[in-house]
């Protein structure tokens, strides 16, 4: 398969390791220097385009691929308030759109177990909720992308909370989220259900990049050759 790669940083190396050990080429890097290499016959030569960036670049970094007609794999995040419009033009235009807040697999199984305590806590009153989140010092945006999935797999479950807050909690109804940002840390994600008698605390602790890359790859190779609006839960069934 070829591979195209947007943005060449910490994560876009490991991809690009991951990429070429599973057999795959890479056919063109797009970084902050050379932007014009969207409109390259390299570019346009890939079967799909991995995308890590920032908040501010990523939905041009996505328009681009799509009037090249590349399907993209992106986990950037911080850019949500456009989903809706990929949303659209993968239903009516045909394209190819592989989100994910966290590619890691065992996020994603986080993901699953944090829905399934949700719908027990939500008998419980006593236990008020909150998520705690640690990342690395270079990391843009606060809250993460895995921990509003986090915040809203909760909300969707857990009947007297309505909102999540970034800080502290405003109103017994918030879902408060604190986000931290400290040293070279590449995730940290835990919830925590606290009574007045005990608590109850599920955690993810990434060792490092390379659960996030693996995915990545794993999910380009999923999405190519197929159309619409794809994700994680499209990919993985638990």
């Amino acid at each position: 398969m070829n591979i195209a790669l947007i943005g060449y940083g910490k994560m876009g190396k490991a991809i690009e390791q991951f990429a070429l050990n599973r057999g795959h080429k890479i056919v063109s890097i797009i970084d902050i220097n050379n932007p014009d290499d969207f409109d390259s016959p390299a570019f346009k030569s890939a079967d799909v385009a991995i995308e890590f960036t920032t908040p501010e670049t990523a939905f041009g970094n996505y328009m681009k691929c799509f009037a090249a007609n590349v399907p993209v794999v992106s986990g950037t995040t911080g850019w949500l308030n456009r989903l809706d419009e990929i949303k659209k033009m993968c239903n009516e235009e045909g394209k190819t759109f592989f989100y994910a807040s966290n590619f890691s697999i065992g996020v994603n199984i986080f993901f699953a177990l944090n829905k399934y305590l949700a719908k027990i806590m939500d008998k419980f009153a006593s236990y008020d909720v909150s998520i705690t989140e640690t990342h690395h010092i270079h990391k843009l945006d606060a809250p993460s992308g895995t921990a509003i999935t986090l915040a809203e797999g909760i909300l969707e479950n857990v009947e007297r909370k309505k909102r999540w807050t970034l800080g502290k909690m405003g109103q017994p109804t918030d879902l408060p989220i604190h986000a931290i940002r400290e040293g070279e840390i590449p995730g940290i994600h835990e919830i925590v259900y606290d009574s007045d008698v005990d608590y109850i605390k599920i955690k993810h602790d990434a060792k490092s990049r390379a659960g996030f890359a693996l995915g990545a790859v794993v999910a380009a190779e999923f999405a190519a050759g197929k159309k619409g609006f794809l994700g994680m839960d499209d990919m993985l069934t638990f």
